[in-house]
């Protein structure tokens, strides 16, 4: 008889496989140990195979099966819980409120127009508007307490996400007219910038704990948010990457001033909107991502955007950018 494993099953060995124990799987499950293992065993039973190497081990091991069926075990949970998903939108309609997490590197001036729209579309439709750096977004997606992100790529693995690539993002380094970097006149070097203060956002979700970007100088102030970054680095008290759609105006009057250091990575990359594939927006969710990305697909890309700065030509549309 061919092996048919139950979702309960899929699920429980899922838990042992990701958590590392059998312990760790009970407690996280709310469930007892011996019936974690007893299920394990089960499905080891039907599918003819050890799924787990125990002997001389403290801890249970995938064996080289193991690996291969956990694969194919998230993939049919992941398709189940698409299923699900679809038949609870379809029956419930119009969703009372729509939770959107939203990266400060998406021009606001975007945000605002989008959600001008969204307001008209669906007037009935509550908003719950989260704005944050860095890993946020991620993060508010991830645990739930936001239905749809729109921000960077992917800070961590994460195959209960789904990443819907909508436009592109880039960061500019600047300083104050003032600043003693500007005042070189000339191309700079790491070399230049190794004693000069650099203003660094530190990112309050822990998902990059441990990791930097782009921080290039010996002396660092850790600042909690992007606007008074922005406001910092305008005083002179350091220079540092902000957003292309935050700076823009700043650098057309002059009040700020692009460095030309070719140490700092301004390569494009993309914007996403993020959702968990177990929970697809409704109508109004889906809206908003469409519209998002009609929007920041259109934004000129980091070669058009400094030819623009040169030649001071008109930048009052929508520039995404992290």
């Amino acid at each position: 008889m061919d092996a048919n494993p139950t979702l309960d099953q899929l699920q429980v060995f899922i838990a042992v496989a990701e958590s590392g124990s059998f312990s760790a799987a009970s407690r996280q499950l709310n469930r007892a140990q011996s019936v974690v293992s007893y299920t394990i065993a089960n499905l080891e039973t039907q599918l003819d195979m050890p799924l787990f190497e125990r002997s001389g081990a403290r801890q249970p091991r995938l064996t080289d099966a193991g690996r291969a069926m956990l694969t194919d075990a998230r993939r049919i949970v992941a398709d189940l819980q698409v299923m699900r998903s679809r038949a609870k939108s379809i029956k419930q309609g119009l969703e009372a409120e729509v939770s959107l997490a939203i990266s400060v590197m998406v021009p606001a001036e975007a945000v605002v127009a989008e959600l001008k729209d969204f307001r008209k579309q669906f007037p009935s439709v509550a908003l719950n508007l989260s704005v944050g750096e860095l890993g946020m977004v991620m993060d508010m997606v991830s645990s739930g307490r936001a239905g749809i992100g729109i921000g960077g790529a992917l800070l961590r693995p994460d195959d209960s996400l789904v990443a819907e690539r909508i436009g592109h993002s880039f960061m500019l380094p600047v300083a104050a007219p003032e600043h003693p970097l500007v005042r070189l006149g000339r191309p700079l070097t790491v070399a230049d910038v190794r004693e000069e203060t650099q203003l660094v956002v530190t990112d309050a979700s822990g998902i990059t704990a441990g990791r930097d970007f782009n921080v290039l100088s010996y002396k660092i102030w850790r600042i909690s948010d992007i606007a008074t970054k922005y406001q910092l680095i305008k005083g002179g008290l350091g220079w540092g990457g902000l957003p292309a759609s935050m700076v823009r105006g700043d650098l057309s009057t002059g009040d700020l001033v692009k460095l030309d250091l070719e140490a700092y990575e301004q390569g494009e990359y993309p914007l996403y909107a993020l959702r968990k594939a177990a929970n697809p927006p409704g109508p109004a969710g889906q809206w908003l991502i469409e519209s998002f990305g009609a929007r920041l697909s259109s934004c000129p890309n980091h070669a058009e955007f400094s030819r623009l700065v040169k030649t001071g030509e008109h930048l009052s549309y929508p520039v995404a950018a992290e």
